[in-house]
């Protein structure tokens, strides 16, 4: 559904966007995450035919975004961080006058204003004038034009940004039960939105796209080895002796905390074979009460943090960044 080939884009000596290319298929949400100032709006706005690249191209529910890109325009919803109102309308003429601009007219765009008012949870201040709303109310304003027409693809800049908490959950809540249908693309600099939101993760910075995958895939290629929490009713003496026992074979790094008679373990093992079936082994051998068995993953803060790092080496060595 959004396919981007080596996108570029220069502004003078400044590159904004380096070879960047990405796929979100009909259906995912695709987080794309960087620090401020990565390239991920300009990213947006090339997909979204606002501006032109110095070089590469795309398509866009297989329409190409430099040939095509009225057909472009009308397939996609387009949320840009700072959301296109007009303050001295109400909400009711302001979705009218979109609905009418994407060729909405009667019952069709009587039944769209109903459904967006409804999913963005406008009707409270459906008659209030734009000017006047909180940010919260805004920010549901400008999904609502990105919606009113349908669209097959949904593009948002920063959706959350400057949300409390609640409108934060419902936006999210929004936004997932729009992906059965739709292709949603969504940039954010916040790690939490991805971990909420996202099916997949593009991770942008300095303009160049450094990794690219699901969670589960960007956190295990953090790191090699394979963490686990373990608690159990026994010293920390009697723990630190077992570890120990199997420290040379598994290649076990820990520490311990003993606390109200169980001992809890940070256990990290370089090991690539079978570390979890060595330690159940040996608990299970000494029959000591586990209260807590479990392997760790690696944060997508560490993720985030290992690709940043290793995208900036690299750019300031000047090799190809590979994802």
């Amino acid at each position: 559904m959004v396919e981007a080939n080596g996108l570029s884009m220069n502004y003078g000596s400044v590159v904004a966007v380096s070879d960047a290319s990405l796929k979100a298929n009909k259906g995912e949400v695709m987080g794309l995450l960087g620090p401020n100032g990565a390239g991920k709006t300009t990213t947006m706005k090339i997909l979204t035919t606002q501006i032109v690249p110095t070089s590469g191209g795309g398509k866009v529910a297989g329409y190409d975004i430099l040939k095509e890109p009225i057909e472009v325009r009308r397939r996609v919803g387009y949320l840009p961080e700072t959301p296109p109102l007009y303050g001295e309308m109400e909400v009711s003429e302001y979705l009218d006058f979109v609905g009418k601009a994407r060729g909405l007219s009667d019952s069709r765009l009587r039944e769209r204003i109903e459904y967006v008012v409804n999913a963005c949870g406008l009707r409270e201040v459906f008659k209030t004038t734009v000017g006047t709303l909180s940010r919260g109310y805004i920010q549901r304003a400008g999904l609502a034009q990105a919606l009113i027409h349908d669209p097959e693809v949904l593009i948002l800049d920063e959706p959350t940004s400057g949300l409390d908490p609640m409108q934060i959950i419902g936006i999210r809540d929004l936004i997932r039960s729009l992906a059965h249908d739709k292709t949603i693309i969504f940039s954010t600099h916040i790690l939490q939105e991805v971990e909420a939101i996202a099916d997949r993760v593009v991770i942008i910075t300095d303009g160049f796209i450094v990794a690219d995958g699901t969670l589960e895939e960007l956190q295990s290629k953090v790191s090699q080895a394979v963490r686990f929490t373990l608690s159990v009713k026994v010293s920390r003496g009697d723990l630190a002796v077992m570890l120990d026992g199997l420290k040379e074979e598994l290649q076990l790094d820990y520490n311990i905390v003993e606390k109200e008679g169980f001992s809890t373990a940070r256990v990290e093992s370089s090991s690539n074979g079978n570390a979890w079936i060595k330690l159940a082994e040996k608990l299970n051998s000494n029959g000591w009460l586990i209260r807590e068995f479990k392997r760790d993953k690696s944060s997508m803060e560490e993720a985030f943090r290992y690709y940043v790092k290793v995208g900036s080496e690299k750019k300031l060595s000047g090799e190809k960044v590979e994802k």
